[in-house]
């Protein structure tokens, strides 16, 4: 299994913490029916996205893309030490495998110039931040975290109503450190980074094209979780806070990667996680490389 990519002057590397069963299939999604499942069954568990038991198989990844002038990690997975009692597998969690994997890799916590947040959800921001004698404290030392406006000023809102954990743990800190970059769509990093907007799953998602002139390579976060969702476009999870607006995101992403020599490095597919994306009848596939 392939870690680490090269496309044209950029080098990707698959940070992986978890690659792991998450939620019984009929379960994510409210409007996948039996007779669905039943049809696609065969093939999600030989490509490793579904269990014996029905489970999607997700992976929960970071990326780092090294430019010719940045090192930029995207999306910073699940995290040590944080209270997440609704998912036991990342509950004060304490394990070493991220800073391994990270060092695997050839990078320590200093190497990296930009963390890039696809949106805020739990399992993307948890590693922003690490716990040092009793306080949150950005994991990157040398980072500008970029954060998109919408998206933050969304979840600004909704934690004044009611604490939102992962955003007072992993977001807010970065802000009280003046680490954060809160930035609209139009944001660039050179000429090797742009925001493609991709709101549904949370109301300002991004992902993240890269390359000089063209997309290399894009990341995808959220935006489709596992290779079902290529297949058919509609099927949206019940995470989606807007479930009409991420299918009509959804198609419209692959619709414009379709075909091309785009390599698309999704957050949960499990491994390899990315490939090119192709026409398969009403919908798609992403052909692993």
């Amino acid at each position: 299994m392939s870690l680490k990519f090269t496309v044209g002057d950029l080098t990707i590397h698959r940070i992986i913490e978890q690659e792991t069963s998450f939620l019984p299939a009929l379960d994510m999604f409210p409007a996948l029916t039996p007779e669905q499942l039943a049809e696609n069954r065969a093939w999600m568990r030989e490509a490793g996205a579904l269990d014996a038991r029905d489970t999607l198989v997700l992976c929960f990844q970071s990326y780092v893309v090294k430019t010719p002038h940045h090192t930029i990690l995207v999306d910073s997975c699940i995290g040590n030490d944080k209270p997440r009692p609704l998912r036991p597998k990342w509950n004060m969690k304490t394990d070493n495998g991220y800073m391994r994997a990270l060092a695997s890799a050839g990078f320590s916590v200093d190497d990296i110039d930009f963390v890039m947040c696809t949106h805020l959800h739990v399992d993307h921001v948890g590693w922003n931040t690490r716990l040092e004698n009793g306080r949150w404290l950005p994991t990157f030392p040398n980072a500008r975290y970029v954060f998109g406006r919408s998206e933050f000023d969304y979840w600004t809102e909704q934690n004044a109503k009611a604490e939102v954990p992962p955003f007072a743990d992993s977001v807010l800190p970065v802000v009280a450190a003046k680490q954060a970059e809160i930035v609209r769509d139009d944001y660039e990093i050179g000429d090797h980074l742009r925001i493609l907007p991709t709101p549904g799953h949370t109301p300002g998602h991004m992902a993240f094209a890269f390359g000089r002139g063209r997309d290399l390579a894009v990341v995808s976060g959220d935006l489709m979780h596992t290779p079902l969702q290529t297949r058919y476009p509609e099927l949206s999870p019940r995470f989606d806070v807007d479930a009409a607006q991420a299918a009509k995101t959804r198609r419209a992403f692959l619709e414009r990667y379709c075909d091309t020599d785009t390599l698309c490095c999704t957050a949960h597919f499990p491994s390899p996680s990315t490939g090119k994306i192709r026409r398969s009848g009403k919908g798609f596939t992403c052909e692993a490389v």
